[in-house]
């Protein structure tokens, strides 16, 4: 299982920490930083974590070296820009948890999260009725003429 502070441990690392630093990025202390780096770096969750979001490549050994140019644009060669995904508008908050929770983009925990906000809205809570199921259950006793008592009540005092 990802906790929030593997997470931010696995993110820190893909950015190019170090261990240590990403340790004490993730919220660990000072004193404990290597080693947890170190426990953190071989854990399976975020091993997996990692290789997901397609950080598993090692560095190149290019990093840092100047791309040269290899097309000007200018007036007669268009840029071609990439097509960014608009964001929607929701006026209803239902509808914004609907559409994240049959994201596949996002993370199961993410998609989780927005299936348990969405239940209170979509299915009721089985136990007691509220006050006023109680209140409407006593009057359709009571408007029956021909319903059957309550039985009584026996009260024991055994104190003398």
């Amino acid at each position: 299982m990802l906790t929030g502070q593997k997470r931010k441990f696995a993110q820190a690392l893909m950015s190019g920490s170090s261990q240590a630093e990403a340790a004490r990025k993730a919220g660990y202390s000072e004193k404990t930083a290597r080693s947890q780096g170190s426990r953190l770096a071989k854990d399976p969750d975020i091993i997996a974590f990692i290789e997901k979001n397609g950080a598993g490549d090692k560095p190149s050994k290019f990093v840092g070296l100047p791309i040269p140019p290899s097309v000007k644009v200018g007036k007669d060669i268009p840029l071609e820009v990439e097509s960014v995904p608009t964001l929607t508008k929701y006026e209803d908050p239902l509808e914004f948890l609907k559409s994240v929770m049959n994201d596949p983009n996002l993370e199961i925990d993410d998609r989780k999260d927005a299936a348990k906000a969405m239940l209170p809205y979509i299915h009721q809570k089985k136990g007691e009725g509220g006050k006023k199921d109680a209140k409407g259950a006593a009057a359709k006793n009571a408007a029956n003429k021909f319903a059957v008592p309550a039985p009584p009540k026996l009260v024991v005092n055994n104190r003398g």
